[in-house]
């Protein structure tokens, strides 16, 4: 993994700029977050493209459900804890349920806007989301999966929820794969636990298996960019093959990729479990990273939830 740390709003930015002068019927459409959303280039570049509709969340996802059902492809841009919170009827309906063509992108998502506290914590965004039948749900680790998302998204028709992350991230090994909904990718090889991460989090999975290494623990890391729909096949591959999981995300557990893999080893092949994230609080003020370690997501945190599970249940019998 390459130790240079690269923005992913700079990706999205980028990759978007592409994308529309491939495609005239791309637009964007912010509510007063051009800044924000790094789209400054963007503006420059096509600015009769740009709609801005303020401080207005609701009336931003039912203006772009209107635009796409006028034959526009709209890249819905701004805060994720305002997106999905204050617009989340409109999300639901004018999108979800009429199978809008809106690409809805999340910036600063989990706990990035960490120092402007709760109110500014995006950690419910997932459960939400999940929750809306035919809303395909992404939250990218890296720059390649950043781009690769933003590609299939500008290409399907449908509706989908991206997370643009805003602490930047290492490139993970074997990028530039083309984004599938519902495919994610073992990004480390192991036999005697499967950690199984989404978003910025599978850097620090990836650090913990390093961790887990000098002990003698041959850890399988997971990235799973797709969290609705879900690789049911590779957590039940995990599940068989390992006998372990443990999933880590910047979100709340009871509703994000925790749950959605529980329900897929409770249903298909029962293994003891972790779920690593927010569960049943509003997280605290202070620096992403530091509310990371608070939530238990740093490497150090992944390691000891691994060794724990490990102790808790005792020596593999064997791969199932």
């Amino acid at each position: 993994m390459s130790e240079a740390l690269v923005d992913c709003r700079d990706t999205f930015a980028r990759t978007l700029i592409e994308l529309a002068a491939a495609d005239p019927r791309i637009v964007v459409v912010v509510n007063d977050s051009i800044g924000s959303s790094n789209l400054g280039s963007f503006q420059a570049a096509f600015p009769d493209r740009v709609v801005n509709v303020g401080i207005a969340e609701q009336a931003m996802v039912g203006v772009s459900a209107g635009l796409a059902a006028a034959g526009k492809i709209p890249f819905v841009s701004g805060a994720a804890c305002f997106l999905t919170g204050r617009a989340t009827e409109q999300l639901k309906i004018d999108v979800a349920y009429s199978r809008a063509g809106v690409k809805l992108c999340g910036q600063a998502p989990g706990m990035a806007y960490g120092e402007l506290g709760p109110t500014h914590h995006s950690i419910e965004d997932l459960s939400w989301l999940r929750a809306m039948p035919g809303l395909t749900v992404i939250v990218p680790a890296d720059p390649g999966e950043t781009a690769a998302a933003l590609r299939w998204m500008a290409a399907t028709d449908g509706p989908a929820y991206v997370r643009i992350p805003r602490l930047p991230v290492p490139v993970l090994p074997g990028g530039n794969e083309p984004f599938t909904p519902g495919r994610g990718r073992v990004v480390r090889d192991g036999g005697d636990v499967s950690i199984i991460a989404t978003g910025v989090v599978v850097h620090r999975a990836l650090a913990a298996a390093d961790v887990l290494a000098q002990e003698g623990i041959e850890a399988r890391v997971v990235s799973m960019p797709c969290v609705s729909p879900l690789d049911d096949d590779l957590v039940v591959a995990c599940a068989r093959q390992t006998g372990r999981i443990v999933t880590a995300e910047e979100a709340l557990i009871s509703g994000g990729l925790g749950a959605g893999v529980a329900r897929v080893v409770v249903e298909r092949h029962p293994v003891p479990m972790r779920l690593l994230g927010m569960d049943d609080t509003l997280a605290p003020t202070g620096s992403e990273t530091w509310l990371l370690e608070w939530a238990g997501l740093s490497a150090e945190g992944i390691a000891r939830a691994v060794s724990e599970l490990l102790d808790d249940v005792g020596p593999r019998a064997g791969a199932l």
